[in-house]
């Protein structure tokens, strides 16, 4: 995507998120899947587990029953699933490769700088984020496109 592009078209965007497990080989092939399904990103989740948890932080009853890396805490749920630097490289690298754009939610302002020193000129927030001042005024600062959706329950 050029800065001068307008998103006056639908993207359509597939979400891998974690669903990798920490495992950089099925992350490539949620990569290919998502080309050949014809999306145009492909996204990810980027973050630092210590920034996002502690060791007390017990994990939700869901992440409990499903626990496929098998963690006891979130912290240690959070490592598992967490991408290194050199991983993000290669999965963008593997992204282009196969003719999608790469895409990742930065939880952290760390997360973002990183995304961004790797060309990354989109950012989804997300939706815990949505009142965090703070994160939000450095996502302003990267001015780049922003994708915020906010869901109201009524």
């Amino acid at each position: 995507m050029t800065d001068s592009q307008q998103f006056n078209d639908v993207l359509v965007i597939a979400e891998a998120g974690v669903n990798h497990n920490g495992d950089l080989e099925t992350a490539k092939k949620l990569v290919e899947v998502a080309a050949k399904a014809g999306a145009d990103y492909v996204k990810f989740q980027t973050f630092s587990a210590e920034t996002l948890a502690t060791a007390e932080a017990t994990q939700a009853e869901y992440q409990r029953r499903s626990n496929p890396v098998g963690a006891v805490n979130q912290l240690e749920m959070l490592r598992k699933l967490e991408l290194s630097n050199e991983e993000h490289v290669e999965l963008i690298g593997h992204s282009e490769k196969n003719g999608i754009r790469f895409l990742s939610t930065g939880f952290d302002v760390g997360s973002l700088d990183l995304l961004f020193s790797l060309g990354v000129r989109l950012f989804k927030i997300p939706s815990g984020e949505l009142t965090n001042y703070p994160y939000l005024i450095h996502v302003a600062s990267l001015q780049c496109p922003v994708i915020l959706l906010s869901l109201i329950h009524i």
